[in-house]
C-alpha cells in the first residue's frame, strides 16, 4: 500500500475541506466543470511465512484526485502531498485541454439522494489493533496445525478502516466511512505425494467468535490439502462438474462479467451486444449487480463519481435484461441512458471505470447439488484469466479436483482440465444452496456440464 502519511490525525472533514480548496482551484484554472474524489484509511497487515509471522504492519494512506473537463474532454490529476494543490488543478486542466474534445462526454452527475447500506461498518474493526491481528492469525494457525498431516504455507490477516468522498463542482457532496477483515491460508500436506488447500475469510464486520471464524480458516484449509492427497487419474469426456462458489467467482470474474459491463458492449467487445431481451441462459437463472447489498463487500452508498448505488437486473429468468454503466457510458446510448452506480476506483489515483458492485448469483429453484450429482467437485480453477471474454471460451485446469457421487465418498483426482464456452454452460446451469462472498462476487456452488480432461 502506498502510504503518505504515517499518522491518521487529518480527518475526514479536514480532508473533504481540501478536496474543496482543489475543486476551486480547478474551477478558477479554467475548468468548466470538476470532480474531486478523496480517501484515507488505515491498514493493519500480519503476513505469515509458514507457521511464524513475516510482517506485522499499521500503514495510513490519504489523497486526492481530481478530474477537469475543459470543452468536452476530460483531465486527471492526482496527489498526496497536498501542498501542491494548484499544480495539481493546472496539470489536470492542461491534460483536458491537451487531450481535445470527447464528442461522446455529456456531463458529470448531478447530486441525487443516497441510501446508506446496512452492516459496512463495525468500530470493532476499525480499532483494531495489531496485537490484535497477531491474535487472530496464531488462531489461524492453530486451526491448521490441529490436522494431523498439514502444515502452514502461507496466509494474513488484514483489518482496514477507510473513508472516501465524492465533491463536484454541480453540487454532488458525499461521504462514508467502511470496515473491512480478509484472512486467508494456503496449506499443504505430505504422505505419499504433495497436495495444497487454501480457505479464505471476508467480512465487513467482525463475526462474534472471530478467532473461531479464523481457525476453521485454518482447520479448512488444512483438510482441504489432507483430502487432495493420493489423486487418482479421472476419465475424459462430457461430464456434471460442481463448481464451488471460488471456481464460480474466478470463471464469471473472466467471461461473463466482461461481456455484461456498458464499455465492453459498446466497443463491440461484448457477444451480448445487441440482445437485451434475448434469453440467454437456464430459465431459473438470475444474476443481479446490487451495490446496496447488506454487508457486501463492495456495497457503498455511492459509487466511484458519486452516483447513488442501486440494485440492477442483469439476467431475470434466463432474460438478458441490462448492462451496468458508469455516467460516461449512459452518456454514450442513444438517447442516453443512466448510470447504474457502478463507476469503480483502485483508489484516488485512479479514474472511474465501469465495474461490478456485487453481482449476485441466485435462483427460484435450488437444490443439494453435492448429494445428487455423479461427476466432478473442484473447488478452484487455475487460468481462469486465460479465457476469452468475447466468446466466453475457456480451457482451466481444475484445483482440489474430486469424483463424486451420491453416497459415495469423494475421490481427489491428480489432474483435471475443463472447458467449454460461457455463454453455452449457463443455458443448463443449476444452482446449490451453499450461498459464499467471493469478494465482490456472491454466488453459490454451481452444476455446469462441460469437457473434462484427465491425465
Amino acid at each position: 500500500m502506498k502510504t503518505s502519511d504515517t499518522s491518521d490525525s487529518f480527518d475526514i472533514a479536514s480532508l473533504m475541506e481540501t478536496g474543496r480548496q482543489l475543486l476551486a482551484l480547478a474551477l478558477k484554472e479554467g475548468a468548466e466543470q470538476a470532480e474531486v474524489y478523496g480517501m484515507m484509511g488505515r491498514s493493519v497487515d500480519v503476513d505469515l511465512r509458514r507457521d511464524k509471522v513475516e510482517l506485522a504492519s499499521q500503514s495510513f494512506h490519504r489523497g486526492l484526485g481530481l478530474r477537469a473537463v475543459v470543452a468536452g474532454a476530460v483531465g486527471f490529476s492526482s496527489t498526496s502531498d497536498f501542498s501542491l494543490l494548484e499544480y495539481v488543478a493546472r496539470s489536470a486542466v492542461q491534460s483536458a485541454r491537451a487531450r481535445g474534445r470527447d464528442e461522446s462526454w455529456v456531463s458529470l452527475p448531478l447530486p441525487e439522494r443516497a441510501v446508506q447500506p446496512q452492516g459496512v461498518f463495525d468500530p470493532r474493526i476499525a480499532q483494531m489493533q495489531p496485537e490484535q491481528c497477531l491474535d487472530l492469525a496464531a488462531a489461524m494457525l492453530s486451526g491448521c496445525l490441529a490436522v494431523s498431516g498439514a502444515e502452514p504455507v502461507s496466509g494474513g490477516v488484514t483489518a482496514l478502516c477507510g473513508s472516501d468522498f465524492v465533491v463536484n463542482s454541480l453540487g454532488v457532496e458525499l461521504t462514508e466511512t467502511s470496515t473491512l477483515m480478509n484472512a486467508s491460508l494456503e496449506a499443504i500436506a505430505r504422505s505419499d505425494g504433495v497436495a495444497t488447500g487454501s480457505e479464505f475469510f471476508n467480512s465487513r464486520v467482525s463475526p462474534a467468535s472471530v478467532d473461531e471464524a479464523l481457525a476453521k480458516v485454518g482447520r479448512s484449509a488444512a483438510e482441504m490439502a489432507c483430502a487432495s492427497l493420493g489423486g487418482t487419474q479421472a476419465e475424459s469426456g462430457m461430464a456434471d462438474v460442481l463448481l464451488r462458489p471460488l471456481a464460480v467467482a474466478e470463471l464469471l470474474e473472466y467471461t461473463l462479467l466482461p461481456a455484461l459491463a456498458a464499455d465492453n458492449v459498446q466497443k463491440g467487445r461484448s457477444s451480448l451486444r445487441g440482445r437485451l431481451g434475448e434469453i440467454i441462459a437456464a430459465p431459473h437463472l438470475s444474476i443481479v449487480d446490487d451495490g446496496l447489498l447488506p454487508g457486501g463487500m463492495d456495497s457503498s452508498a455511492f459509487d466511484g463519481e458519486g452516483v447513488p448505488s442501486r440494485r440492477t437486473p442483469l439476467i431475470e429468468e434466463g432474460a438478458l435484461k441490462g448492462f451496468i454503466y458508469d455516467t460516461y457510458t449512459a452518456g454514450k446510448e442513444s438517447p442516453p441512458a443512466k448510470s447504474t452506480g457502478n463507476a469503480v476506483r483502485s483508489g484516488y489515483s485512479d479514474v472511474p471505470r465501469v465495474g461490478n458492485r456485487n453481482l449476485i448469483v441466485g435462483s427460484k429453484s435450488t437444490c443439494d447439488l453435492l448429494a445428487e450429482t455423479k461427476g466432478f467437485l473442484v473447488s478452484g480453477l487455475i487460468g481462469a484469466h486465460t479465457a476469452n471474454p468475447i466468446s466466453g471460451d475457456f480451457s482451466v485446469e481444475a484445483r482440489n479436483a474430486f469424483i463424486i457421487a451420491p453416497g459415495k465418498k469423494a475421490v481427489p483426482v491428480r489432474s483435471l482440465m475443463l472447458a467449454g464456452n460461457a455463454f453455452q454452460i449457463i443455458k443448463e446451469i443449476d444452482i446449490g444452496r451453499d450461498v459464499r462472498a467471493v469478494g465482490s462476487i456472491v454466488t453459490p456452488t454451481v452444476r455446469l456440464k462441460m469437457k473434462v480432461v484427465g491425465s
